[in-house]
């Protein structure tokens, strides 16, 4: 699904859901995944190949590891 349909998904959601309601929570996350996906596609379309260690780095990020 396009970050653009989550976006119509949370819209639709805040008119008639409270804010800690797990259904607009949960698309409110995906929102934010499928916007940070897109962004993750187009940057790294532009970039050389990473490393193995590079890519494992990048991973442990993405999971909340520290630098």
């Amino acid at each position: 699904m396009s970050w653009t349909a989550e976006r119509a998904r949370v819209a639709s959601l805040t008119r008639s859901r409270t804010p800690d309601d797990p259904d607009l929570v949960d698309a409110r996350r995906n929102l934010k995944a499928a916007r940070l996906e897109a962004h993750i596609e187009s940057t790294v379309a532009a970039w050389p190949p990473l490393t193995d260690a590079q890519v494992d780095r990048v991973v442990a990020l993405l999971r909340g590891g520290v630098s």
